[in-house]
């Protein structure tokens, strides 16, 4: 039989004082709390109650038993209550991590806005340092993870919440001494600087679509950061995200190549074990995130990129106005219009 329901019929019986009463304060019959107060002795191979007509005692094992098993039934229950609480309050610990070149920009802003928010989550947030599988966060102590990949992963959940544009870009200085750039199968004549998880660039152009996989790159990196520093040092092209490299583009220490095509944009999810999401502050997090780049989107700024052909930021060799807010001068005659 299940000790913990035996220790729960011996309690009541000696509460109650009879086994009756404590029947129907269980709700089960009396010859089912008769048998589980004689196995229990059985078990234990002593006697712990005194039965007679009219009243019920405790040897002195008895005694000791009942006193063990009170403080153990109440110490359970209030574990129990305990543990209810984590699942329906904001509090405890918290681990995530993020690929290092957009955890230490837009992702830092709303972790620490979360953390000013929810000061009874105690929350640790790592960049870089993500593995190969999709699911390796768990195994290194992760709650939750910021991923770009495009994930069919059924051993986690996904909830996509944000949008990372990305640009086809390369330095003045590489692209003054090498031919000019009109359309993706051109990129063959040109150096290309490649992450290793995306040696194919896709082209979008009037509805159509053109891809090139990248045969022969002269710079290969596991992180964005890296193929950044090579294409401002002149190394090559590279395909990058739109918001690490927004100061280097604004300035023309980037420019952007091929601005008739457009590259397709990743999401940003956060990924999770299953289950994790009926824990409150696990939901809390997930709700906050989601919410906080409603408000504030990664591509913002820069949705509209290029805003105009002919004064992009830093298009093809041409250099931005800095007068000019991005979103181009459609939108800063807009803006001016409404007074903002």
């Amino acid at each position: 039989m299940d000790r913990l329901t035996i220790m729960k019929s011996f309690v009541a019986v000696v509460k109650a004082e009879s086994f009756s009463s404590a029947a129907r304060s269980l709700g089960v019959s009396a010859s089912l709390i008769s048998r589980h107060i004689s196995h229990l002795e059985q078990d234990l191979g002593v006697r712990l109650v005194n039965r007679t007509a009219r009243s019920v005692s405790l040897t002195e094992q008895g005694e000791r038993y009942f006193v063990f098993s009170e403080r153990l039934l109440g110490e359970l229950d209030a574990e129990d209550a305990a543990i209810r609480g984590l699942q329906e309050q904001a509090q405890g610990s918290l681990a995530v991590v993020s690929p290092k070149w957009i955890g230490s920009l837009d992702l830092s802003d709303a972790v620490a806005a979360f953390a000013r928010q929810y000061p009874e989550i105690t929350v640790r947030f790592d960049v870089g340092g993500m593995g190969e599988r999709i699911y390796d966060f768990i195994d290194k102590g992760y709650d939750l993870a910021f991923h770009t990949k495009n994930l069919r992963d059924s051993s986690v959940r996904v909830r996509k919440v944000a949008t990372l544009p990305f640009v086809l870009c390369a330095s003045p200085l590489y692209l003054r001494r090498k031919p000019k750039l009109t359309e993706p199968a051109d990129l063959g004549q040109h150096a290309c600087l490649v992450h290793r998880n995306d040696p194919v660039w896709h082209f979008e152009r009037d509805g159509g679509q053109q891809h090139h996989k990248v045969q022969t790159p002269v710079f290969i990196s596991n992180t964005y950061l890296v193929l950044n520093k090579a294409a401002l040092e002149g190394m090559g092209v590279a395909l990058l995200p739109l918001r690490p490299i927004f100061d280097d583009v604004r300035s023309g220490r980037l420019q952007v190549v091929l601005p008739e095509f457009s590259v397709p944009a990743r999401p940003l999810y956060l990924i999770y074990p299953p289950g994790l999401q009926s824990v409150k502050k696990f939901r809390v997090f997930l709700d906050f995130m989601g919410d906080w780049f409603k408000r504030f989107p990664i591509d913002d700024a820069i949705e509209l990129w290029p805003p105009d052909r002919d004064d992009a930021a830093g298009v093809n060799g041409r250099h931005p106005d800095p007068t000019v807010p991005l979103g181009g001068k459609k939108a800063a005659t807009a803006r001016a219009a409404d007074g903002t």
